[in-house]
């Protein structure tokens, strides 16, 4: 289990260094702003998946695969329809925040075709499943790991970290939505809950 906290903490620190603002400047001050612009978020992307490899192969080797529950039929088809509508929905939410820039593939072809605009202006969206929640890529995330009808002390333990850094990561989007879209962000966030589709008094 300590391999699994370690590991995983490590792709978390190296994940967040990543997105960090310092990070980027850095990058952009060696490499230059325009191949920057082009080629950073799918380096970033390609990046994070791949140093999420050894997390996925130390949670199905070291940590402890004893069963906790299991959702007994009928009920688990409906934790299975649960995790269908999680997939779609993370499906939609990743096309209409587009699904190409967020990769970062729009962005390397509009600078490879030598394009004099790389990234086009970014607008807050707020309709379809944004209405529903502010982090809808989060939430749908969230349906797919925690409603398996199966559930074993790996699972329990992968999900968990997963959830807090998901729930981190939404803080740090926050923050950065609110610094660039200003007073609409902060309207928008009133009236939308953030990670689930409950509005919290708190």
């Amino acid at each position: 289990m300590t391999t699994f906290i370690i590991t995983f903490i490590i792709w978390a620190l190296l994940h967040s260094l990543m997105a960090a603002r310092r990070t980027k400047n850095w990058v952009r001050a060696r490499v230059g702003e325009r191949p920057y612009q082009g080629l950073y978020r799918l380096f970033y992307n390609v990046f994070a998946v791949l140093t999420f490899v050894p997390v996925l192969w130390v949670t199905a080797v070291n940590l402890p695969n004893t069963q906790l529950w299991q959702i007994p039929v009928p009920w688990a088809y409906a934790a299975n329809l649960v995790q269908l509508i999680g997939i779609i929905g993370l499906g939609i939410a990743l096309f209409q925040t587009d699904f190409w820039d967020f990769v970062g593939l729009r962005q390397a072809v509009r600078y490879f075709q030598g394009e004099a605009e790389i990234n086009l202006p970014p607008k807050l969206v707020t309709g379809g499943m944004y209405a529903l929640v502010r982090h809808p890529l989060y939430f749908f995330s969230l349906l797919v790991i925690w409603f398996t009808p199966l559930m074993t002390l790996q699972t329990l333990l992968f999900n968990f970290f997963v959830t807090m850094y998901l729930w981190a990561g939404s803080r740090v989007e926050e923050r950065r939505l609110a610094d660039f879209f200003g007073p609409a962000y902060a309207e928008y966030r009133q009236k939308v809950p953030g990670l689930i589709p409950i509005k919290l008094p708190f």
